[in-house]
Formats: structure tokens, sequence, C-alpha cells
């Protein structure tokens, strides 16, 4: 039964249901009779039943497939069109869900343990044996090229690497976090905690640890984005969660993903010594630079995990200059966009606000995307199959050859 904690937006009334599927009342509930569609009772003590958006809108692609198998094909793997079926992560225009529980609520309540627990298991309960030592890496190469060196070298060590069973993949996983995190951030000793372990190597006190953890919770999944999918295919060819989480990370390395952290973190530089923020945001758009950090096609109203870290940072480094010039960007670009803070704009004010080392933005990014990259690979090894896209082949005609003689 799905929580209450998800928003009524993502359910629709049976008459809307019924239209956007095209077809009666009658069909409509025979498709709940057979499990094909989620429905709850509607509030206000009414009899009426809502539906779940979700169902109908599978079941309407179905139809449309099977009216236009080549426009379906061709529009499948477009920006937003999910392709796979997955019960990690619900986003409903407003807020972001992993199995049912509001994102933002775990990250001020739960551990990283905790919710890497719920998205690899269903609960909170399950936990694991603390990793051994990583391997050692040189500092010289950037943070995922470093991690994917970690990776490869565990993943030879490791002589569970290939067993894929459920629990097997879990314990890896937990090893994988921790890997990245000593890519991230090598420490002269290992703590308990992930967050421990980044604040004590970065240099941040025990508020500033709280906030590492809930970034990491915040960036724990986000649906099928560029680097999941990734993940998911690698895990379908039944390769093993370290080549997984490697291909993954260079995915998400690039500047149209996670790597646009990295980017935010040059416009707030640009923008420090370009005073006031109005006018040098103004002229950055004039000269049509882009402009970083603002919008996302999931969200109508902003970000929840911008939104969730801004107000942390705002209860918890009140007093801190980087904090105010942050805040600062973030009114002129909306001013001037009409567009809110977006994760990204969030992880590079993190960085400004706690010091972190440059970079930082994509390092917090990969370690708690890291869950989800996980949670998704188990998914895909339970379905068995392989994720093998068809083209539509546009080239040429074939040259018909001629038998000699």
């Amino acid at each position: 039964m799905l929580s209450t904690l998800i928003s009524q937006s993502i359910f629709v009334s049976a008459a809307d249901a019924s239209r956007l599927l095209g077809v009666t009342r009658a069909t409509l509930y025979a498709y709940v009779s057979r499990g094909l569609v989620r429905s709850q009772p509607a509030e206000g003590g009414t009899r009426a039943r809502r539906y779940v958006r979700e169902d109908i809108e599978r079941l309407r692609r179905r139809a449309d497939a099977r009216r236009n198998p080549d426009a379906a094909a061709a529009g499948a793997l477009q920006w937003g069109v999910p392709v796979l079926e997955s019960a990690i992560t619900c986003i409903d225009g407003a807020r972001l869900y992993y199995r049912g529980h509001d994102a933002t609520a775990l990250a001020r309540t739960r551990t990283v343990a905790e919710v890497a627990s719920l998205v690899w298991t269903g609960s909170f309960g399950q936990t694991w044996p603390a990793p051994g030592p990583a391997p050692a890496i040189g500092r010289q190469a950037s943070f995922v090229a470093r991690a994917q060196t970690a990776l490869a070298a565990a993943s030879s060590d490791d002589p569970g690497a290939c067993t894929l069973r459920p629990a097997a993949v879990q314990a890896t996983g937990w090893r994988i976090l921790h890997l990245l995190a000593a890519a991230a951030a090598p420490s002269p000793r290992a703590f308990d905690t992930i967050e421990r372990t980044l604040a004590r190597a970065w240099g941040v006190d025990a508020r500033g640890a709280a906030l590492l953890r809930s970034t990491l919770i915040l960036c724990a999944d986000h649906e099928l984005n560029a680097s999941s999918f990734t993940a998911r295919v690698v895990a379908s060819a039944g390769s093993h969660p370290y080549a997984a989480v490697s291909a993954a990370l260079s995915a998400l390395e690039g500047p149209r993903h996670g790597g646009a952290g990295a980017r935010v973190e040059a416009m707030l530089d640009a923008l420090r010594r370009g005073r006031p923020l109005k006018q040098a945001v103004a002229e950055r758009l004039r000269r049509g630079e882009p402009v970083d950090g603002v919008g996302h096609p999931l969200y109508r109203d902003g970000d929840p995990r911008a939104i969730a870290l801004l107000e942390a940072l705002r209860r918890d480094y009140a007093r801190s200059p980087e904090l105010a010039f942050v805040l600062d960007v973030a009114r002129a670009l909306t001013a001037a966009t009409r567009e809110h803070p977006n994760i990204d704009f969030g992880l590079a004010a993190v960085t400004r606000v706690l010091k972190l080392p440059r970079g930082a933005p994509l390092m917090l990014f990969a370690i708690g995307r890291s869950i989800g990259w996980i949670g998704h690979a188990l998914e895909q090894y339970a379905t068995g199959q392989l994720i093998r896209p068809r083209a539509k082949y546009t080239g040429p005609p074939p040259v018909a050859t001629r038998a000699d003689g």
C-alpha cells in the first residue's frame, strides 16, 4: 500500500484516469482488479477512489506503443520518459521520496547506513560489516579517476565480486561507499560513519558533519538519471557492482550531470568578483554566458533537495558571510531567470560555506548517489534481463550486390 506521505498530486480521479486511458469506467475497474492500476480511497469520507497516475501513464504508453511502435521506439530514450520500472524513487513534481519516505525528512532524521538499507532492502534495519582498508591510490588524478582505480583494485581482490545474490551485492555496495569516500577524502583513520570520515579529512566540525550526512542522503537517488541508467545497463549484462558503479561515475562526471557542480563553483567565483550581483548576472546573460545551478524540469516550484540544503545552511550558519553571498546569488538568479536553485547550486553552496576542497560537489554527489546505483543494480539483477534498445536505422540504404558471372 502506498505511503500516506505521498502527495496527492501523484493520484488522479476515476474520470481523469478513464479519459487519459480512453476507456470506460468499467474497463478501469477491471484494470484495478487485475492489479494493473493501484488505487486507494479518496480523502473526505466519500466512496470515491483515486488512482496512481504512474500506473495510468504506463498503461497509456503501452497502448501508444501498440498503435505506433516506430514512434514509441523513437521516443523511448528521450529525456524524461521512463523506460524501466523501479520501486526506489518517486518524484511527484514537488517532492522526492525513497520507497515512499520523504527524502528531505530522511536527510534530517536518518543515517547514511539507514537510508542505504531502505533503498537496498526496503527497510531501515539492515547492517553490514565494516569494510577493509581502501587500496592506496595516487592523489594527482581527478576524483573520478581515483575512485575508478580504487574500484578496479578492490574488485580484483574481492573473491565475492561476481556473486550477485542480494545480500552479497549489498555488502559490496557498502564497501563501495567507503571506497568512494576514501577517494574523495583520504583520512589517517576511518570513523564509524562516512560523514565523519569526510569531516575529519576536510577539517569540518560536528555541525558540518551533520550537514554532510544530510547532503549525501539527498543525493542518494533521483530515478533514472543518466548515471543510474548507466549502472542498470551494466548490471543487466551481469557485470559486478564495482563495474556498474565505475561506469556510472563516468556518466556522472559529465558537465550535463554531476559535473555541473563545477560550473556552479566557477560561476560563484566569477560573481564574487563582479559585484553588484544584479548587474553581474545581467551582464552574464547579455554576453550569452550560461547561468548554472537553477531550474529543473521535474520540479515546478524548486528542487526540494536544494531547498532543504539552503534551509539547513540558514539554520546552522546564519552568520556566515559565504552563506549571505550564495543566498544573494540565488535571489539574483531567480529574479533574472524565474528559475529556482537546483541540487547543483545546493552542493556548491554547501562547499563554499563549509570551505570544502575544490570539486567537493561532484564528490558528495557521487558518494551519495552510489546508494542509488547499487539499488538500481539490485533491481536489474533481480529481473535477469539484458537492456538492449533497438536503433532505427537512418543511414543510406544497403547496396545490393550481384554475384560474379
